[in-house]
């Protein structure tokens, strides 16, 4: 069943309360490459649409992954250790996105 983009939106604001990062714009809309981009000048998250219409476990990977680049710019041990903190086996869910939607 898909989500609306309100119940998505405050998905992302609850995961950032929890992760202890303010969000000031969130955005959903079609991306053609990419499940989300985030703007560190603005505070500005921008999800694609399709992420609607997937599994909250796909949607939370995404936020996440999105919202701990608020302090952490790349995807080193620091960055894998708190996905790994928030979200348990996220190499599991993360191998499902590249396998399903490519790698983008």
């Amino acid at each position: 069943m898909a989500q609306t983009k309100d119940a998505f939106k405050a998905r992302v604001h609850e995961w950032a309360e929890k992760i202890g990062v303010e969000v000031k714009t969130v955005s959903i809309r079609p991306m053609k490459n990419k499940w989300a981009s985030f703007t560190k000048r603005n505070q500005l998250l921008i999800f694609n649409t399709e992420l609607l219409a997937m599994s909250k476990k796909i949607g939370d990977y995404v936020i996440v992954h999105e919202l701990l680049h608020f302090n952490i710019p790349n995807h080193g041990k620091l960055w894998k250790s708190l996905m790994l903190a928030y979200l348990g086996d996220y190499e599991k869910i993360e191998k499902k996105i590249k396998m399903r939607w490519g790698s983008s």
